[in-house]
């Protein structure tokens, strides 16, 4: 922004959790902020995208964090794992008990920035969408950097969805991702379509990454509101971009062409860092004559509430979305 351009200037100001949220949504907003009134999160600084050794040295962190809650954790999700490679993409395979439909997939794709989230995370991850859905999930593992840039991740997406449409037919299979899954969701149908390939029966965005330039106003007005993610993931945007233009469809799937994508389901909340990326998209969808929903939750932040009614509500929605596109309803 030039210098001569007005800007709005804010007066310091407090901003509680309010109370038209759960009490549970509540506590997990105030949970997330120190004594000072800053988010937590913001104290986690992103290593420069070029500091190779600084990601490494992360991504460490967060998994033996994530490895101390799955400890922790009181309620483990039931659904049988398996973990395997089709066209070359590891892939875990996750199936509830009693499945309600043997003949679909829903093709998940977990978050993470680009960078974190794959391994033990993204197994647990299928299992517990499996649970939620009744129904057979892969979670994609795709390569993540910075050990693999651009295109790697979306090759192993799109490897994998070729390998569910060997085994089902498009109109069996959903896609969905969440944060950075979301950016990959929609870049895995842009180049699936670009490539030939039949669309899914319908794609689920859960405040996705669709937008790497960061160029929404959400970017800004959320800023530091957002507990969960209170800051730019410019860093690992970079990182992963790995010189290719953030512009680019494939890496920033909110600047392509949707046309002839299945319909879709896309859910954010209104502190949500990735609100923009999510209504924009919405908007985009709807332009090119696609059918999509927008839910949008009272004072959410990136991600959720961690468990409070307002997830479940969600998680609902997203299972009763699918359920009706499978013809399950």
């Amino acid at each position: 922004m030039s210098t001569d351009e007005r800007s709005l200037r804010l007066k310091a100001r407090t901003i509680p959790a309010p109370i038209s949220i759960s009490v549970e949504a509540r506590a997990a907003l105030e949970r997330l902020i120190g004594t000072d009134g800053v988010p937590l999160n913001a104290l986690f600084e992103l290593p420069a995208h070029d500091d190779g050794a600084g990601w490494e040295k992360i991504k460490a962190a967060v998994d033996t964090n994530y490895a101390r809650i799955l400890a922790a954790a009181a309620d483990a999700p039931t659904a049988a794992i398996a973990t395997t490679r089709l066209e070359g993409a590891l892939v875990h395979v996750a199936t509830p008990a009693a499945p309600i439909a043997a003949d679909a997939i829903y093709l998940e794709l977990h978050g993470g920035a680009l960078v974190f989230g794959g391994g033990e995370a993204c197994r647990h991850g299928a299992r517990v969408q499996a649970d939620q859905l009744g129904l057979t999930v892969w979670s994609i593992d795709y390569r993540l950097a910075p050990e693999h840039r651009y295109p790697a991740a979306l090759d192993d997406c799109v490897a994998a969805y070729r390998a569910a449409l060997d085994r089902r037919p498009a109109h069996r299979i959903v896609v969905g991702g969440r944060s950075a899954g979301g950016n990959l969701a929609a870049a895995m149908l842009l180049r699936a379509r670009d490539e030939g390939l039949p669309m899914p029966a319908a794609l689920v965005l859960l405040s996705p990454e669709v937008d790497l330039t960061e160029s929404g106003d959400s970017f800004a007005v959320n800023a530091g509101v957002d507990v969960v993610l209170p800051g730019s993931l410019m860093a690992s945007n970079l990182l992963y971009a790995g010189g290719t233009d953030l512009e680019d469809p494939y890496l920033s799937p909110l600047f392509g062409d949707v046309t002839g994508f299945p319909p879709a389901l896309l859910l954010t909340g209104t502190r949500d860092l990735f609100l923009s990326n999510t209504v924009r998209m919405h908007r985009s969808l709807l332009a090119a004559q696609v059918s999509a929903e927008l839910h949008v939750f009272e004072a959410m932040p990136h991600g959720g509430f961690g468990g409070a009614p307002e997830d479940r509500a969600a998680s609902r929605e997203v299972t009763r979305f699918v359920h009706e596109r499978l013809s399950l309803a």
